[in-house]
């Protein structure tokens, strides 16, 4: 018999951008973001409605699993905190993987919604979020879309880079 000799191997390295990327192409039309409970004195309350503000979970969520924010939030104003914080800084052109963050919903009837909105930049065609509407991750134009004057339906405020991902 021979004796086999256990040597001590180098850990692999985890290829944290195509990992990352990955995840989030993957994560669409998942809907395991949509609750979130906390107990709120007697009371245990789902924080995300049901998936109606679930983007800053999702981004979070992934965000976290790869050691790039420090925990996971439910707000968009806890989100860009926590970023700031873990080396995320804004870009002006945009890099697959980036972190969006969109203004204020514009609605058909010229109102606009409550809430800012977070997600991940693919391209000049394709953006992934959390879409209110069908409480899922989905695959949307980065401005969703245009209203029929021409005029982006949610107005891109910023992008976001963190280093780590730099491949």
């Amino acid at each position: 018999r021979q004796k086999r000799s256990f040597c001590m191997a180098k850990k692999p390295k985890l290829e944290i951008f195509t990992s990352y990327l990955k995840t989030i192409e993957n994560s669409v039309d998942s809907n395991i973001f949509r609750n979130l409970y906390y107990k709120i004195g007697r009371k245990t309350i789902d924080v995300l409605d049901n998936g109606d503000l679930s983007c800053a979970n999702y981004v979070t969520t992934i965000l976290y699993i790869f050691d790039l924010i420090k925990d996971r939030h439910t707000t968009v104003i806890g989100t860009v905190d926590d970023m700031s914080e873990s080396g995320w800084y804004q870009i002006k052109k945009p890099k697959k993987g980036a972190i969006i963050l969109w203004g204020y919903k514009k609605k058909d009837d010229g109102t606009q919604g409550k809430h800012r909105h977070v997600g991940f930049y693919i391209d000049k065609k394709i953006a992934i979020s959390n879409y209110a509407p069908r409480r899922v991750v989905i695959r949307h134009h980065p401005t969703f879309g245009t209203f029929p004057n021409g005029e982006a339906r949610r107005d891109i405020l910023a992008y976001y880079w963190n280093d780590r991902l730099n491949a």
